[in-house]
C-alpha cells in the first residue's frame, strides 16, 4: 500500500535497521503451542515441534551499538503478558540497548511467565555480553499456554551470531503471527542540521482496537533525545495513530510501543518542548501513523482499509470519538466489504457515538481513487450515482468523510472490511 507523505520527511529503506548502530536478526526455534497440563513436555519441545506448513521465523533481536534512551507505552488490558511486567521494570530508567521477542507463543497468563520473560533477557544479555537489565522483552501468540523456554535457549547463538546491520527482515519474519503483509518503515529527518534517522517495525492484524491497538511495535532512532523528552513524544504519538485504529473490537494482553534512540546522529541532544522536539514528534507521527495504516489494511481477513475523517468539530475530542464510532461499525465494516453505498448506516453510527453535535449540519461524503461522491447534506441522505458509489467502493482504500460544522476539532481513524474469512481465522486460531 502506499505510504502516505508528510512534509519534511523522507522515507528511506532498512526498517528497524535504517539508524545508525542498530543490528538484527531473526531465527526460527520451533516454538509450538503447548497447553497448561503439560508444563514438562512444553519444556522439551525440540525445533521440530510445528508443523512443516507453519515453519518461520519465531524469535528475534534487536541489538544498539550504544546504550538508548528508551521509553515504551503498553496495552490497557487488565490482564498484562508477563514481558510487559519485566520490560517495565527493566527500562524505568529510560535505558536499554536490545530487545528480544518471540511470535507464536503470547507467554500471558502462565504460572512460570515473570520466569520464563526474566530468562530471555538473561539468555540475551549473556550471549550478547550486556546487563539483563538493559534488554526489552516481548511476546505474541496464543495466550494461556506455557511458553518452552529450551527451544530459545538453543537457538540463542545462532541468534545473536547472525546480527547484521541488515536484519531488520527476518526480525520482522519472527514477529509475524496472522499478518499476511509486512509492515515496517523509516524516515530520515534534520535535528540540529545533522540527518536524523527513524526506523520501525510492526506486527498486529487481529485483536485491533483503540487503547491501545493490539501490536507489538518496535522504533529506533540515531536521534540523540533525552528519555523523558522520548517517551512524552511516544506517549503523545500513539494517542493519534495506533490507538486511532481498529479492526475487531478486540484490545489484547501483550500490546507494546518501545523506542530506543542511540544518538549517533550527533545531533544536540533534544531535551526540552522546543523545535527540535517537535521536528522529532513529527517524524514519529509520520512513521507511526503509516504503521496504523498498514495495521488496519492488513486486519484479518480484510480486503479494504478503511479511513474517517472527520472535521467541523468544536474539539478534536469529539471529532475522534465520531470516527471510532464510524470505523467500529460492524453494519459499515460489513458495506464496505459487500461495496454497497448505505449511506444510513453511516448516519446511524453517528448517531449513537457519545459526542456532542447538530446533526443537521452534518455533510457525509465518501471517496477513494474511484471519484468522490456526496452521500449526505444537513443530516440527511441525498440522491447519488449508485454507479459512482460502487467505482469507488471498488478500490482498496475507502474515505468516509464527515464535516460536523465549522469548528475547529479534526481527527482521522482507521479501520478495516469485515469479511468471512475474519471468522474463518479467528474460529480455528490455535491450530
Amino acid at each position: 500500500m502506499k505510504l502516505v507523505e508528510v512534509k519534511g520527511i523522507t522515507f528511506v529503506e532498512g526498517g528497524v535497521c535504517a539508524a545508525k548502530g542498530f543490528k538484527a536478526n531473526g531465527v526460527q526455534c520451533g516454538l509450538a503451542h503447548k497447553p497448561l497440563n503439560d508444563m514438562e513436555g512444553a519444556n522439551a519441545a525440540a525445533n521440530n515441534a510445528l508443523p512443516t506448513a507453519k515453519k518461520k521465523n519465531d524469535l528475534a533481536l534487536i541489538v544498539a551499538d550504544k546504550m538508548c534512551s528508551t521509553a515504551a507505552v503498553y496495552t490497557t488490558n487488565k490482564v498484562k503478558g508477563a514481558p510487559i511486567l519485566v520490560t517495565k521494570e527493566h527500562i524505568k530508567d529510560g535505558k536499554a540497548k536490545a530487545v528480544i521477542v518471540n511470535s507464536v507463543n503470547a507467554n500471558t497468563c502462565n504460572p512460570d511467565g515473570v520466569e520464563k520473560a526474566t530468562k530471555m533477557c538473561q539468555l540475551a544479555a549473556k550471549a550478547l555480553g550486556i546487563d539483563e537489565n538493559d534488554v526489552i522483552v516481548a511476546s505474541t501468540g496464543v495466550i494461556g499456554q506455557v511458553l518452552p523456554i529450551e527451544p530459545i535457549a538453543n537457538a540463542m547463538d545462532d541468534l545473536a551470531g547472525g546480527l547484521t546491520y541488515d536484519g531488520n527482515k527476518r526480525a520482522l519474519e519472527a514477529i509475524m503471527t496472522t499478518d499476511t503483509r509486512e509492515k515496517e518503515i523509516a524516515v530520515q529527518f534534520e535535528l540540529g542540521g545533522k540527518i536524523c534517522t527513524m526506523g520501525g517495525m510492526l506486527k498486529g492484524s487481529g485483536m485491533i482496537h483503540p487503547n491501545m491497538a493490539t501490536t507489538l511495535t518496535f522504533l529506533t532512532t540515531d536521534a540523540d533525545i533525552s528519555p523523558e523528552m522520548i517517551q512524552l513524544a511516544l506517549s503523545d504519538i500513539v494517542k493519534v495513530t495506533l490507538n486511532r485504529a481498529s479492526v475487531d473490537g478486540d484490545t489484547s494482553t501483550n500490546d507494546m510501543v518501545c523506542i530506543m534512540a542511540s544518538g549517533e546522529a550527533g545531533n544536540k541532544p533534544v531535551t526540552a518542548e522546543d523545535g527540535e522536539y517537535e521536528k522529532f514528534r513529527h517524524a514519529l507521527y509520520a512513521i507511526m501513523m503509516n504503521l496504523a495504516r498498514m495495521m488496519a489494511r492488513d486486519g484479518e481477513g480484510a480486503t479494504k482499509l478503511i479511513e474517517c475523517a472527520v472535521r467541523g468539530a468544536e474539539t478534536d475530542e469529539i471529532a475522534e470519538t465520531v470516527a471510532k464510532s464510524v470505523i467500529t461499525s460492524s453494519l459499515i465494516k460489513a458495506m464496505i466489504f459487500g461495496e454497497d453505498a448505505n449511506a444510513g448506516r453511516i448516519f446511524c453510527a453517528l448517531g449513537y457515538a457519545d459526542a456532542d453535535f447538530d446533526i443537521s449540519k452534518v455533510d457525509v461524503e465518501m471517496a477513494s481513487e474511484g471519484g468522490v461522491i456526496p452521500l449526505g447534506r444537513k443530516g440527511c441522505v441525498i440522491e447519488f450515482s449508485e454507479e459512482i458509489a460502487k467505482r469507488i467502493l471498488k478500490e482498496e482504500e475507502i474515505k468516509i468523510l464527515i464535516s460536523l460544522g465549522d469548528g475547529k476539532g479534526k481527527a482521522i481513524t482507521w479501520g478495516c472490511d469485515l469479511t468471512y474469512d475474519y471468522v474463518k481465522i479467528n474460529g480455528d486460531y490455535r491450530s
